[in-house]
């Protein structure tokens, strides 16, 4: 018997009936009443001077609103993690796309004729397109190198450690763009009140970055600032960042006109103008004994982050902590870069740097493999970090050591060793139809890098109001869970069934902070905070019913949603009543309070205990490859992650088969590049491939459970997981298949042919 009534069940989510029915609100769906809609000016040149704007004078601009930079209330610049991304560009030009003017008009053809219009005046400048180009330093997009910025993690002797080496093998890895393709376009509305009060409503996953932005921007008072949740149809990261920009955008246009404007951005633009996941390049140099045992890393990673910081620096801190992988590893040296260049910022997709760090890694423990004879499974569990290692940034792990525990599961529910022997025996058979498998073993730390869930304050408070108790907290919901999530918690928590709690969407005027909804942080940290407000309502009531009995709290007992008191029982419904007739109402914050740091991080060495707790995953990928097309299809997916606690299992299923689908999507079809002109190489769905239900695999999902002290109900951080591991396992899938190894995503079909023949002319030579 499950010592939970709730936790660890699948319940039916509590926003299902509204999104299946077609109620649920998105950005475009609510009724605005008289509302003008907005447009961008954008640069249609890579680099250059703006010097100004041709505006048609045959057509009639009292009829709209258009604004640059020169009407901007506020500081020019998007607040996100550094001030370098401005509104609306001033002078210089530093991508395609970028936002040089806004127009709002009262219809949607004046708005198209105003913006066919206008065309801005730009003197070309030379672009660095590539990383290469940035790093050269001949044109200077950000600062005086390029560098975005830079980290450092050393650990040992890495000389010493390739001396003792039997083997040192080196290799470079590329992966490519990423495009979020979150079901709802990015899109905002801002209505101006009578009173001076800015309400917008922005798809967002962050209510309170947007209203931090707005209110640097705009130039308006904190209090005069309303940021309102929609409902937000996907993010997978991409509107961590942007919908700050949105918001702002909106704002200008509809203070400057006086009326509602809505922004919202059709298919086209969406793809042409957002942030993508980081283009990247690592490269490896890794010592190995005989015996496979790794003796030494070096590692330089390398990341492009378009013209502008956006998000980029967190991302490449993640990037950088994870770039050795899940191995212990006694001597290592990794660099990490980010680099400006002349393309749109890239900025947060799942997994946040994770990924292309896993990619690589994973990729060189592969042709470790293939170069010392081993199975590239063995090669993994000789080396992998179990409890009481040292990761090289000085963090000691001490719970949640579940890398071997997941990969043994993996390999035995997918029949790892049988069908890699089988599929390597069919390749002599030259068949058109080839078979592969391949695996991954990948971790992800839950929550903010370093010290940042400790700065962070998350808090949530739970009211209790018409015969229900509200969880209040700035988390949203955008197909995650956490409207079913957070109430769990909670009825667990009050001991009440789950019809008795909600989650209202957030509202930054009736919300207190607890923190944006990213990093895998909301079931682990938001979670532990509702579960401590529910512990304070308890408290709040328990004193309560101490005035009203005349007896001291301590002859107050509570279990599973009962008071006793005085030796009679009172329900924690009939008790939360009696106090709000009483008392006009009852409400309690809670904050998260995570277990002490054993080795505080320390931002000026970056080192220390990265994070409070790790996620671990074990994916296995079953393909199949047409060889007369080079066509690659995943044909069964075999995942197993431990997550800590599985508050819901059919949630936590449908976490990691979408995360595990959207990378192999990046593994293979996914193939987005920037042309000469530095515009992307895709604007539409027809062009830019994501996996459909044509491409999805045959899915087997386990867990394993390890409560993790430091999360909610010892639950661990676990919606960015799924998207580490299973590309590098889709390209170790290709070498069993085809003899062949890959060294970038996305493997499409031209670059197979292209190393397949490569391949046959090397045999041809040395035969």
């Amino acid at each position: 018997m499950s010592e939970f009534k709730i936790i660890g069940t699948s319940v039916p989510r509590l926003d299902g009936m509204e999104k299946a029915t077609g109620r649920a609100r998105f950005v475009n769906d609510y009724d605005l009443p008289g509302h003008w809609l907005g447009g961008f000016v954008r640069s249609p040149v890579p680099h250059g001077i703006l010097t100004g704007f041709d505006k048609d004078p045959a057509f009639d601009w009292s009829r709209v609103v258009f604004l640059t930079a020169a009407d901007i209330p506020g500081r020019n610049f998007v607040h996100i993690v550094r001030d370098d991304y401005p509104v609306l560009t001033e002078k210089r030009v530093t991508y395609v796309t970028e936002v040089l003017a806004l127009i709002a008009a009262p219809d949607e053809p004046t708005l198209r004729a105003a913006l066919a219009a206008v065309r801005p005046r730009i003197d070309p400048l030379p672009a660095a397109l590539t990383m290469e180009e940035g790093l050269e330093g001949r044109v200077k997009v950000w600062g005086e190198d390029n560098i975005l910025d830079e980290y450092h993690v050393d650990c040992g002797d890495v000389k010493k450690g390739f001396s003792e080496s039997d083997f040192i093998i080196e290799g470079t890895y590329e992966t490519g763009l990423q495009e979020q393709m979150y079901l709802e376009t990015q899109g905002a509305a801002a209505i101006p009140h009578p009173d001076g009060t800015l309400e917008i409503i922005p798809s967002l996953q962050c209510p309170f970055y947007v209203h931090n932005a707005v209110v640097q921007a705009l130039g308006v008072p904190e209090g005069k600032v309303l940021i309102r949740q929609p409902v937000t149809g996907g993010g997978f990261g991409g509107k961590e960042d942007y919908p700050s920009m949105m918001a702002v955008w909106c704002g200008l246009l509809a203070l400057k006109s006086g009326h509602t404007v809505k922004l919202v951005l059709d298919r086209k633009e969406d793809i042409e103008a957002t942030p993508k996941r980081h283009p990247s390049k690592v490269y490896h140099r890794t010592g190995f004994k005989k015996d496979g045992t790794i003796t030494a890393m070096e590692i330089d990673l390398l990341l492009n982050g378009g013209a502008y910081t956006t998000l980029t620096r967190v991302v490449l801190q993640r990037a950088t902590l994870h770039a050795a992988g899940a191995y212990t590893v006694p001597n290592v040296k990794i660099r990490g870069r980010a680099v400006a260049t002349n393309t749109p910022p890239t900025g947060a997709f799942r997994g946040f740097g994770a990924p292309e760090a896993f990619f690589a890694v994973e990729r060189q423990m592969d042709r470790a493999a293939m170069k010392l004879g081993m199975d590239p499974l063995d090669l993994r569990l000789r080396n992998l970090i179990r409890r009481g290692d040292l990761f090289p940034f000085n963090q000691r792990l001490e719970s949640g050591a579940s890398a071997e525990a997941v990969l043994l599961r993996a390999a035995e529910l997918s029949h790892y060793r049988e069908k890699r022997a089988r599929y390597e025996a069919e390749r002599a058979q030259n068949k058109r139809i080839r078979h592969g498998i391949g695996l991954s073993i990948v971790m992800h730390g839950g929550g903010f890098t370093g010290s940042g869930e400790d700065n962070m304050g998350t808090t949530v408070r739970v009211e209790f109001r018409d015969g229900r108790f509200l969880v209040l907290a700035s988390s949203v919901e955008m197909g995650q869970g956490s409207a079913t999530i957070l109430p769990m918690v909670a009825a667990e928590t009050l001991g009440v069934g789950l019809d008795r709690v909600t989650a209202p969407p957030a509202d930054t005027n009736h919300v207190p902070n607890s923190g944006p909804t990213v990093a895998s942080r909301t079931t682990m940290f938001v979670g532990a905070a509702t579960h401590d407000a529910c512990q304070n309502l308890i408290g709040e009531l328990t004193g309560f019913l101490s005035d009203e009995n005349a007896c001291p709290p301590s002859e107050i007992a509570f279990e599973e949603g009962t008071f006793s008191v005085g030796g009679r029982s009172l329900s924690i419904l009939d008790a939360a009543s009696a106090c709000v007739a009483r008392r006009g109402e009852l409400s309690a914050e809670g904050t998260y309070k995570g277990p002490p740091t054993a080795n505080p991080w320390d931002d000026r060495g970056f080192s220390g205990d990265a994070y409070k707790g790790y996620s671990w995953l074990a994916t296995v990928v079953e393909l199949e490859v047409d060889m007369d097309t080079y066509e690659a299809n995943p044909i069964h997916t075999t995942a197993v992650a431990e997550i800590g606690r599985v508050i819901h299992p059919v949630l936590a299923a449908g976490q990691l088969a979408g995360g595990v689908l959207q990378s192999l999507g990046w593994a293979h079809i996914e193939d987005l590049t920037v042309r000469p002109d530095g515009a992307y190489s895709a604007a539409h769905m027809s062009s830019y491939l994501v996996p459909t239900t044509l491409d999805t695999p045959r899915w087997t999902i386990d867990t394993i459970e390890d409560p993790c002290p430091a999360g909610g109900f010892g639950a661990k951080g676990m919606g960015e997981l799924p998207c580490n591991g299973s590309a590098p396992a889709f390209l170790s899938a290709l070498d069993n298949a085809l003899d062949v190894f890959a060294e970038r995503a996305p493997a499409t079909g031209e670059y197979l042919f292209e190393l397949l023949e490569a391949n046959q002319r090397i045999e041809a030579v040395a035969h």
